[in-house]
């Protein structure tokens, strides 16, 4: 078996369990791939054909929207993530996922994993698991945005996930926060 991350395995039963056969099946399909800092993992236009898993470090997905950028999410450590929408529908990406930092990724092609759904229902179980989990994400995130004032997300955020206010430039968090970045300065200078 390959050197796979110790989380790995573990985040995978977090989502859906397996047996050690289905497990064994999934990450032996598995490729390594490591990224430098700015590197794109998908951009704008571009078909998805791969889902990745974080082992060390961090991505985010932001549209290009000159002459600024919109992050809407932000993935680090154990952590799947994909274009959904591109991946399953065979479309064009209309957002970038890139490389915050320099990241060690595992990666999960297309047509291998419809070679894995066809060899093992368990890992079909994970797929559906997976998915549902990301659509129940998204809308949090959407309520959230649309129900909770500027600071009551940063807010959040401090509590909640507090990684995003360390390893995100405030650029990049106002932008995911759906403000400007002075809005954030004066949000930070009020809460600390």
């Amino acid at each position: 078996m390959k050197s796979i991350p110790a989380h790995l395995p573990e985040t995978l039963y977090h989502i859906a369990s397996m047996s050690n056969e289905a497990m064994s099946l999934f990450l032996n399909s598995a490729q390594h791939q490591i990224v430098k800092k700015g590197d794109y993992l998908l951009s704008e236009g571009q078909r998805c054909h791969a889902i990745w898993f974080i082992e060390t470090g961090a991505c985010r997905a932001f549209y290009n929207n000159p002459p600024k950028e919109t992050n809407t999410s932000f993935y680090f450590e154990n952590t799947f993530f994909t274009n959904l929408n591109s991946l399953r529908n065979n479309v064009s990406s209309d957002y970038n996922i890139q490389a915050m930092e320099a990241a060690v990724l595992w990666r999960w092609h297309k047509e291998e994993l419809s070679r894995l759904y066809e060899l093992s229902p368990e890992i079909v179980a994970f797929g559906r698991q997976w998915l549902e989990h990301l659509v129940i994400a998204q809308e949090k995130h959407t309520s959230w945005l649309k129900k909770n004032t500027p600071e009551e997300r940063y807010q959040s955020i401090l509590t909640h996930h507090p990684e995003l206010v360390q390893r995100v430039s405030i650029t990049h968090l106002s932008s995911y926060l759906g403000i400007s970045r002075e809005t954030l300065s004066r949000i930070r200078r009020r809460i600390q």
